[in-house]
Formats: C-alpha cells, structure tokens, sequence
C-alpha cells in the first residue's frame, strides 16, 4: 500500500503527464527483493521516497542506511539513474522537477 507521500507524488507525475511507462513497487534487480517506489524502466529511471527522516524509523539506522547504500549502487551499476527525495522534496515541487529532468535527458 502506498504511503500518503507517495500517493501526492503519483498526482504530481499525472497531472504533470509523467504516467507513459511508469510503474510502481519496481524490481529493477533480477535475484533481490528491493523494489523502488517509481520507476520508468525504458529511460533506466527509479526513484524512492524516503519517508520518515526525522523519525528512528527502518531507513534511519546504520542497518537501513548500509541496505539503501547497497541497494542504490547496485541499481547504478545496472546501469539506472537513482533519485531519493523526501517529504519536504515532494512538498516543495522540487521531486517533480528532478524527475522531469531526468526524463528529457532520454527523449
């Protein structure tokens, strides 16, 4: 189930246009169970919300952070573009315009 930032991000990509080959919970690693939040497998695009920052949440300890690190270098040597955003990233408009970006860098 997607998290309410994730939800405003998939509105942000709709209403700005950016739905045409995008997926959602994207496996981009044959072997392992990472999975991106938003992907655009055909422009070699993942992008994952970090949510919970601020909190001692999953993401924040040394084991979280160590797994992230690995699952983002991995995907870059696949040959993906990684972009990590947050809730003030998301908030501000700033996530749209990075992934808008990133997708007329392919076209």
């Amino acid at each position: 189930m997607p998290s309410n930032l994730e939800m405003v991000l998939r509105w942000q990509f709709v209403t700005a246009g950016l739905t045409d080959g995008l997926k959602e919970e994207f496996r981009a690693i044959p072997g392992r169970r990472y999975r991106w939040d938003f992907a655009w497998p055909a422009e070699m695009l993942l992008l994952e919300v970090q949510g919970g920052v601020w909190t001692k949440g999953g993401h924040s300890t040394g084991t979280g952070i160590t797994r992230d690190a690995e699952k983002a270098n991995l995907a870059t040597l696949a040959g993906f573009r990684c972009l990590a955003v947050t809730k003030d990233h998301i908030n501000s408009g700033q996530a749209l315009k990075w992934v808008q970006e990133a997708l007329r860098r392919t076209k």
